[in-house]
């Protein structure tokens, strides 16, 4: 299953990734966001999205591996991929029909948010 992935860039950047190869997601404390973490399995496709500062999908990871022994603080693991070649910015995404009733925009504040395949497919390809 495909997630979408915010973060901050000035906090910590799709380029911050790229340069470490792998980082642990972490820094989450909404329940609902916790369990989409503790669901997330090894494989599974991720777009980062930078909120706050510039606000857009800009590229792909993947998860390497989930350690959710610990349901308040699963570690969940993640690689770049690759950089989107156009970034999607949000309100290009708001006006996609794809993310009609998508939890990206119905709990605005959720770091971590399902997509379906096709809203995958809508970010990350072009």
């Amino acid at each position: 299953m495909p997630y979408l992935l915010k973060t901050e860039p000035d906090k910590y950047s799709y380029d911050d990734l790229v340069r470490d190869g792998e980082t642990v997601w972490d820094g989450i404390s909404n329940n609902q966001a916790l369990l989409t973490l503790r669901n997330m399995t090894k494989g599974d496709k991720l777009v980062i999205y930078h909120s706050n500062v510039g606000k857009a999908a800009v590229g792909t990871a993947k998860v390497v591996s989930v350690d959710a022994s610990d349901p308040k603080k699963p570690v969940v693991r993640i690689q770049p991929v690759k950089r989107l070649k156009k970034e999607k910015a949000l309100a290009d995404i708001r006006e996609s029909a794809v993310f009609q009733g998508s939890a990206m925009f119905r709990q605005f504040r959720l770091s971590v948010v399902p997509l379906t395949d096709e809203q995958y497919r809508w970010l990350v390809e072009n």
